[in-house]
C-alpha cells in the first residue's frame, strides 16, 4: 500500500508555517497588495531571522554534500509543504521573503561545489539577501533558446550586454542586497542552445541596472523587474559549471535543470492559493448553515457542492503530483516529466479553484471585502511563469512520446 502520510518532521514544519501564515501574513496581505512597491520590512526582517537565510528551494546552502544522511532526504518535499503554507498566507509576501530563490536553485543545479559554497553560503546570517534569475527578454518569452543577451570573454572577465524582463525579486537582488542575479546569455547566437550559459552577477555590479519595476495583476507585494546589462563585467569563474561547460551544450542543460527543482515549488505555491480560497468558501458556507456534504451520491449534491468538490479534487490531484515530483528530486531521480506535470496541473487547478470561489460567493466574492478576488489575481501567475501551461504540456508530450524539441514544437 502506498503511504501518503507526511513524516512527523514535515508535519511539524507544516503546522509551524501555518501559524506564521495566519498570524503574520494574512493581516497585512491586503495592505501590501494595495501598496505594491512598498516593502513590509518588519515582516521581511522577521522571516530572515527565523530562516537564517536558508533557501526555500529545498537545499541548505551550508550543507556538506559529502555528509552522510540518516534516512531519506526530505528537503524538496519540506520546501513544497512550506511554500504551500506560506502561499496560503499570501503568495506575494512569500515571494518577497529574502532567500536564494530561483537564482539559488540555478546555482544548486548547475554550479560546481566551489561555486555553491561561494555564492550560497553567504546567505547564512547577516543582513537580508535575495537572489534572482534573469531569463526572459522583450523579444522572446517561452523560447529561452532564442535569447539575445551576449557574454563575451575579455581576459579574466566576461562582459554581458542585453535586457531581461520579468525578473522576480530582481530589484532586491540587484540593488538592495549582497545577493546576486543569475543571467542566461549566449556565447554565440548562431550556436542556438549550445551557446547558452548561465552567469552569476553579484549585486551592485557596475553595468547592471534596474530600469523598471512592473505594475502587476497579482503577487503585488513581490517586485518584478526589468534589468539592463551594459558592458557589465564579472569574473571569468562566475560562469556556472566547470570549465568544460563552455565546450558543450551542458550549460543550457544545467540551466534548464533548475526548473526540475523549482517547478514543483511553483506548483506548491499554486496549491496554497487555491486551498486558501476553498477554505474560505467552506467556512462561509458553514456560517450560513450550508456545509459541504461529503460521502453522498452525486445525484443528491447541490450544484454548489458539486462545483466545490470538483475544484477540491483537482487541487488534491495536483498536490499528489507535486509531492511525487518533490519526492523524486529528494532521491536524486530524474523528474523532468513529473515536475512539468505538477506545474501544469497545479496552474490549471488553482485558476479554476479561485475563479469558482469568487463565483460561489457572488458579489461578496468579487468585492474587496474578502481576499478572494486578490487570490484569483494572484493565482494566474502560476499558470504562466517558469514555463507556461502550453510549454509544460509540450514537455509532457515530448517525454511521454519520446520526441525531441525539434520533432514536437
Amino acid at each position: 500500500m502506498i503511504d501518503f502520510d507526511l513524516s512527523p518532521n514535515v508535519r511539524q514544519q507544516k503546522d509551524l508555517i501555518r501559524s506564521v501564515a495566519e498570524g503574520a501574513m494574512r493581516p497585512i496581505a491586503r495592505e501590501f497588495d494595495e501598496r505594491e512597491h512598498e516593502k513590509p520590512w518588519d515582516f521581511l526582517k522577521m522571516m530572515w531571522e527565523v530562516s537564517g537565510g536558508r533557501s526555500m528551494t529545498g537545499e541548505d546552502s551550508n550543507e556538506d554534500p559529502s555528509a552522510k544522511k540518516k534516512g531519506p532526504r526530505e528537503n524538496t518535499l519540506t520546501a513544497a509543504i512550506t511554500i504551500e503554507e506560506l502561499s496560503w498566507g499570501d503568495a506575494g509576501l512569500y515571494l518577497s521573503i529574502p532567500n536564494p530563490g530561483l537564482g539559488g536553485a540555478a546555482v544548486q543545479a548547475a554550479g560546481t561545489p566551489e561555486q555553491k559554497k561561494r555564492f550560497l553560503a553567504p546567505f547564512q546570517g547577516g543582513e537580508p539577501k535575495w537572489a534572482a534569475m534573469a531569463i526572459t527578454e522583450p523579444h522572446c518569452g517561452s523560447d529561452s533558446a532564442a535569447l539575445q543577451t551576449t557574454a563575451v570573454r575579455d581576459g579574466d572577465e566576461w562582459v554581458l550586454n542585453g535586457t531581461k524582463i520579468y525578473c522576480t525579486a530582481g530589484q532586491m537582488a540587484a540593488e538592495k542586497s549582497d545577493g546576486f542575479v543569475v543571467v542566461w546569455a549566449t556565447l554565440d547566437r548562431d550556436a542556438g542552445r549550445a551557446g547558452i550559459k548561465s552567469f552569476v552577477v553579484p549585486a551592485h555590479t557596475p553595468g547592471m541596472t534596474v530600469v523598471k519595476v512592473e505594475n502587476k495583476l497579482g503577487i503585488r507585494a513581490s517586485d518584478t523587474a526589468m534589468i539592463v546589462f551594459e558592458d557589465c563585467r564579472i569574473p571569468a569563474d562566475n560562469i556556472l559549471g566547470s570549465a568544460e561547460v563552455m565546450k558543450s551544450t551542458e550549460g543550457f542543460k544545467g540551466a534548464m535543470a533548475t526548473f526540475d527543482a523549482t517547478r514543483p515549488l511553483v506548483a506548491a505555491s499554486a496549491l496554497g492559493i487555491g486551498q486558501a480560497a476553498l477554505d474560505l468558501v467552506r467556512e462561509e458556507l458553514e456560517k450560513r448553515g450550508r456545509p459541504i456534504r461529503y460521502g453522498i451520491s452525486d445525484s443528491r449534491l447541490t450544484k454548489i457542492e458539486s462545483d466545490f468538490i470538483d475544484a477540491e479534487s483537482d487541487l488534491h490531484a495536483a498536490r499528489l503530483l507535486t509531492w511525487r515530483a518533490a519526492w523524486m528530486m529528494d532521491r536524486g531521480q530524474r523528474n523532468n516529466l513529473e515536475a512539468s506535470m505538477a506545474k501544469a496541473k497545479a496552474g490549471l487547478a488553482v485558476t479554476i479553484a479561485t475563479q469558482k470561489a469568487v463565483e460561489l460567493m457572488g458579489p461578496l466574492g468579487y468585492s474587496r471585502k474578502m481576499l478572494l478576488e486578490k487570490w484569483m489575481r494572484d493565482a494566474k501567475i502560476n499558470d504562466i511563469f517558469e514555463g507556461t501551461q502550453q510549454i509544460n504540456m509540450l514537455i509532457i508530450a515530448r517525454r511521454i512520446l519520446g520526441y525531441s524539441s525539434k520533432e514536437l514544437s
